[in-house]
């Protein structure tokens, strides 16, 4: 595999469930590359998510709901040996797919992600995004939003995407880094900054820190789900 990665295809994996008002956006920033598929995996989606993927030529699917499943779904129908698993409200920089070729050249390398970079012009976001690029290099621990790239005979080694309803971007990022290195390409992809909108920064930051301890300390994922969902965590 080292020997062709340079040349090898890209398949992108994008799980959707009612992303009418961002599928295109995303879907736009794969298409000025050559060797690259895109899948888009829906979920079930009651707008026009699936007519408006499909008007732009790229391979749509459906899946059971679950980001998991439909990326794992997805993995199961790309015919790349690289596989890209990219949110629906996320953009690729310009020239990810040379980007992503290198970085899996390099020794020791098993899967990477991009800097992060949240589309909203609030100061506290800034905070945010140094947070996670911190976290991201030193630690290793790139999330779904920033992108996470490997190759599909990795993805099939660890056991693909753990089917839980929350923290299964974490899991994988565990289950890698058990076997190798994980690169943070230092370029941004540029993400919607609507969960942080929704339920302001600091919230949002805080209950993204309470998920994460709950699960290392073994709260069931379900259960996490739940809280997460209520926004009810006065019980931990």
């Amino acid at each position: 595999m080292s020997e062709s990665i340079d040349a090898a295809k890209i398949s992108i994996i994008i799980p959707a469930i009612n992303e009418a008002g961002n599928i295109k956006k995303a879907i736009a920033t794969t298409q000025a590359n050559l060797n690259i598929e895109v899948i888009v995996v829906d979920g079930g989606s009651s707008d026009d998510t699936v007519a408006i993927a499909q008007s732009l030529n790229v391979k749509v699917i459906s899946s059971s709901p679950g980001r998991a499943v439909q990326m794992n779904a997805g993995a199961l129908a790309a015919s790349g040996d690289i596989l890209l698993f990219l949110h629906a409200d996320t953009r690729l920089p310009t020239g990810f797919d040379e980007m992503i070729r290198t970085a899996l050249q390099q020794p020791g390398i098993v899967a990477g992600a991009f800097k992060l970079r949240i589309d909203a012009s609030l100061f506290s976001l800034r905070w945010v995004e140094w947070g996670v690029n911190v976290r991201s290099h030193f630690y290793q621990m790139p999330y779904g939003d920033q992108a996470i790239f490997l190759t599909k005979e990795v993805f099939q080694k660890i056991g693909s995407f753990p089917e839980l309803p929350i923290m299964e971007d974490f899991e994988l990022m565990r289950r890698l880094k058990r076997i190798g290195r994980i690169v943070i390409i230092p370029t941004s992809v540029v993400t919607s900054a609507r969960r942080w909108l929704q339920k302001g920064v600091l919230k949002t930051t805080l209950l993204n820190q309470i998920v994460i301890i709950a699960y290392l300390l073994g709260v069931s994922p379900e259960r996490i789900c739940s809280w997460y969902r209520r926004e009810k965590f006065k019980r931990l």
